[in-house]
């Protein structure tokens, strides 16, 4: 379809169902795509052949660093997400641009690795079309305008949002949608990792690509067990926040990379890869020499992995259970976790900016013993998770943009869909 009746069909509320599914606003939703449509009509001209896709930010819920040790996780997409108006351009080059980022032409003839595009976007999308082509799978060229509400630098993972979009572009043009979810994320992990350079397990992409709360086991990444978790926070009178520290993320990444080094030499120790595959039995038995060989800080770092691997799946069982009394005591134990063992709340580099650890503070006292807080994603700098309740919600947001600043916190709604098409 082209321009005019695409934003007719917006207007006309012919997508509704689905946006009830992905948005807390339908309306604004709503106004967002038709604005998308007008500026894709504005830098390629109007098409008979305009789709509309779609790829969710996500929350890690439990299993703080453990998916690069091959461990269980419970994730969650969230109701941020990137969204692509895009056109088949019958052509070997694709040209995208993204809101707020230079235009982006690529000739798909050369799917090559370009070490000057190291964390840049183009190498993305090249090592995306790469697997596509690796895999067997149909590609073509296209002509895409993007915009995504993912906050950057929040640990929502807007670079795998983007990563599953271009995967579900991919799989909705030119393969009628018949790539599983799984396939896409590794495909998504896989460019990130070889393409853009940055070293991830596959926790990001699998829950973008998955959608809802999802439980992960990646005992064998090449085969992870999914399962999905119904489960209402609202029901239970809760909202899950996230709150934005505004901390630096400049010069962490040898902060990011000491966790899976010093993983990495506890299980070598063992005559093993990854920390998953270490009996824990054995591990105990060998902390003395341990801390001799590899200092204290690494053996505390295993200790978090071998509970916060069981913790994952007792959160998954709580949820099931309908126990989220139980669950907000294992978030809680999570965070404790990560503070003390994994040691991953602060930057030994800047010891002065302490943000993560402000906010944990923070929040703790003003729940006084209710809800429950934890460090988000990778750590260091950026945001924590907490589960606030719905009573108490505007007061926590007054008190936390207080100190962090206007709209530091932000109330994240669990979405049950991942990387999808609108249009279809």
């Amino acid at each position: 379809m082209n321009a005019t009746q695409l934003k007719q069909q917006l207007t006309d509320n012919v997508y509704r169902s689905i946006f009830e599914r992905l948005y807390q606003d339908c309306v604004v939703a709503k106004d967002r795509y038709i604005t998308a449509v007008d500026r894709f009509v504005g830098l390629f001209g109007d098409r008979d052949n305009l789709r509309i896709f779609s790829a969710p930010g996500r929350t890690e819920v439990g299993g703080n660093h453990t998916d690069h040790q091959h461990g269980r996780v419970l994730a969650g997409s969230v109701d941020m997400d990137a969204v692509a108006v895009v056109s088949d351009n019958h052509s070997q080059y694709v040209r995208l641009l993204s809101e707020g980022y230079d235009m982006i032409e690529m000739d798909l003839t050369d799917l090559e690795i370009h070490e000057e595009e190291t964390g840049r976007t183009q190498s993305l999308i090249r090592g995306c079309y790469n697997y596509f082509k690796q895999a067997g799978f149909a590609f073509g060229g296209f002509d895409a305008y993007v915009t995504s509400n993912v906050l950057r630098g929040s640990g929502l993972s807007s670079s795998a949002a983007f990563e599953v979009l271009i995967g579900s572009i991919l799989n909705g043009l030119f393969n009628a949608g018949q790539i599983d979810s799984v396939t896409i994320a590794k495909i998504a992990q896989k460019a990130e990792r070889d393409y853009f350079g940055k070293p991830c397990g596959l926790l990001d992409q699998m829950a973008c690509s998955q959608g809802g709360f999802t439980a992960i086991d990646f005992f064998d990444p090449n085969v992870p067990v999914v399962e999905k978790v119904a489960f209402d926070l609202t029901a239970h009178g809760y909202v899950m926040c996230v709150v934005d520290t505004h901390g630096d993320h400049a010069d962490l990444t040898r902060d990011y990379a000491d966790i899976t080094v010093e993983c990495r030499e506890i299980s070598r120790y063992f005559g093993k890869d990854f920390l998953r595959d270490v009996k824990v039995d054995d591990f105990y038995a060998s902390i003395a020499t341990l801390r001799q060989q590899f200092g204290d800080r690494a053996v505390l770092r295993a200790i978090h992995f071998f509970c916060e691997d069981v913790r994952a799946e007792e959160e998954k069982i709580a949820l099931q259970q309908d126990n989220f009394g139980h669950f907000l005591d294992l978030v809680n134990e999570s965070g404790d976790s990560s503070y003390k063992y994994l040691q991953n709340v602060y930057s030994n580099s800047n010891v002065k900016s302490q943000g993560l650890s402000l906010a944990l503070a923070l929040t703790e006292r003003f729940l006084g013993g209710e809800g429950a807080c934890r460090v988000h994603g990778g750590g260091f700098a950026g945001t924590i998770q907490c589960y606030i309740p719905i009573t108490r919600l505007e007061d926590y947001r007054r008190m936390i943009d207080g100190v962090f600043g206007e709209r530091s916190c932000c109330v994240l709604s669990i979405r049950p869909v991942g990387g999808c098409e609108i249009t279809q």
